[in-house]
């Protein structure tokens, strides 16, 4: 797929970024002009900050809870930010070290307001709002106050920003970091003094303590400078503070380049859905851009070149090279680079800005006709979006589901095996109903482990201690998921098979329980 089209416009992107004698010194990436007379006025600066926040902030509070629902990567947060600081701090020299800030910001969050879903997703919401400033920010600082307003309204409104901004989490928080840090970045280009960049240094490693794939937003800064062609001042300053992050971050690769099996091995390489996802989302951003630079030969040298060389690197290259790295080495989720979704907003809002500029020309009528449209197409497609994030079938599984139905299931006594083992965090953030059950398989707990869901006995073992009880209660994948091939997981599934019959079977969102007793026991 060629990416390059939209930036082809080299002399136009020369001209606007490169250093000349009439040019200010601070030009670099340089603010929009004031806006011509006939296109209206714009709000004031703090309006493209202000609005994007608000508004985010505003959708992350609707529907919060999600019906009362959480789903298994948020459990482990739950879970794990409410052990004692001394097992979490086991727990991350032993594997997850790579979300160790987070959990020791959530266990600080449930220190001072057990709050339950709230307190475990207000974080991330505050984060999009933060992060939607950043984007007004940015925006109004490439290309105007009233694009920059237009783009942060876009990245809010987003249907994988509202999805994240509920999620207990560290994605959003990883894409504030990185949008101010590409803020920072402009600025620095800009006026490449100390202060901006030493506050570029600090933001990025912050990200990156967050999430260490965030150091990929650093390839697609380099790249804006390589197509920026800017003075190599601002080459070196950035270097240095692209330096003082990666030392920032050596501490966390060293303890976390151990544990990288353990917490990335269930990863498969990238399938063909998710490089469709992909290159339509890249195509998207390059037709965009190209609708920005295009017939804009000639017109003021604050257009939107410096706006389309940040943005369109910083969607394509972070999930690019990942999706790359990822045929080698299966590291890619698409949350993991959801900050590459800020480089869209810049894009879209400077696009939406220009088409209603170009709007002037209609007569008063056509225009409100024409606005009336937009906004419908834009609310039937946006509002379904919106309900399905707010719902328990937006996520993989419903943990909160399976713990009342294990709840109606089991009991008193009842045992139970959790097949794969890593379901165990099913019910780890339910104790009360956790504790009512003999678990099985378990040889030391989580906090004794030092791991998320415990470590299991060998096979032999948990075959004669399923063998000795009278009925099992299995949580277990939907069918039609790939089964473990590990020993415990077949030993597990051929003994229940051979001396168990299934007596109910029960099927919530994600995950089934199925409850078995010994052949022809399940009347009693």
């Amino acid at each position: 797929m060629t990416v390059s089209a939209p930036i082809a416009q080299e002399k136009t992107i020369n001209r606007h970024l490169d250093p000349e004698p009439t040019v200010p010194a601070d030009a670099g990436l340089r603010t929009a002009p004031p806006a011509p007379v006939g296109r209206g006025r714009e709000a004031g600066p703090a309006v493209a900050v202000t609005v994007p926040a608000a508004a985010a902030l505003a959708l992350g509070l609707w529907g919060m809870d999600r019906q009362g629902s959480m789903w298994r990567d948020e459990s482990v947060t739950y879970q794990v930010a409410h052990r004692p600081l001394g097992e979490l701090w086991g727990l991350l020299g032993h594997i997850d070290a790579a979300h160790g800030l987070y959990y020791l910001l959530m266990h600080a969050v449930f220190s001072l307001w057990d709050g339950g879903l709230v307190a475990l997703r207000l974080p991330s919401t505050v984060a999009t709002a933060v992060a939607a400033a950043g984007v007004g920010a940015i925006g109004g600082r490439l290309a105007g106050r009233r694009s920059g307003t237009l783009a942060g309204l876009v990245f809010a409104l987003l249907p994988a920003t509202q999805q994240y901004a509920q999620e207990g989490r560290s994605y959003a928080l990883v894409t504030a970091g990185v949008t101010w840090a590409t803020y920072f970045f402009v600025r620095g280009t800009g006026a490449p003094r100390g202060s901006w960049w030493t506050a570029y240094a600090l933001t990025l490693g912050l990200a990156c303590w967050l999430h260490e794939f965030a150091v990929l937003a650093c390839a697609a800064h380099g790249l804006t400078l390589w197509r920026s062609r800017v003075p190599q001042k601002v080459w070196r300053c950035w270097a240095v503070a692209v330096a003082a992050a990666a030392l920032m971050l050596l501490p966390l690769v060293v303890v976390s380049a151990g544990q990288a099996e353990q917490q990335l091995g269930w990863l498969g390489r990238p399938g063909l859905g998710s490089w469709a996802q992909y290159a339509a989302i890249s195509c998207a951003g390059a037709v965009l851009c190209r609708y920005l630079v295009r017939g804009r030969e000639g017109a003021d040298p604050a257009g939107p070149a410096a706006l389309v060389s940040l943005a369109l690197p910083l969607l394509i290259v972070p999930a690019g090279l990942l999706m790359a790295l990822s045929l080698i080495k299966p590291w890619y989720v698409d949350r993991y680079v959801l900050y590459g979704l800020t480089g869209l907003s810049l894009s879209a809002g400077a696009a939406l800005d220009r088409a209603i500029g170009q709007r002037h020309r209609l007569t008063p009528a056509v225009r409100v006709l024409t606005a009336c449209l937009q906004a419908a197409v834009a609310v039937g497609v946006l509002l379904p979006w919106s309900l399905l994030i707010r719902s328990p079938e937006s996520r993989k599984d419903n943990v909160v589901a399976v713990a009342h139905a294990v709840e109606k299931s089991a009991r008193q006594g009842d045992s139970v095996l959790f097949m794969p083992a890593r379901r165990r965090e099913w019910l780890l953030s339910y104790p009360s109903v956790y504790h009512r059950v003999d678990d099985l398989a378990l040889a030391d707990s989580p906090s004794k482990s030092r791991s998320l869901e415990g470590t299991e006995l060998a096979p032999a073992v948990i075959r004669s201690r399923m063998l000795a009880a009278d009925r099992i209660v299995a949580l277990t994948d939907p069918p039609g998921q790939p089964l473990d091939p590990f020993a415990q997981e077949e030993v597990k599934r051929r003994t229940l098979k051979d001396s168990f019959d299934v007596c109910r079977r029960t099927r919530v969102r994600g995950a089934q329980i199925v409850v078995y007793a010994r052949k022809g026991h399940c009347g009693r």
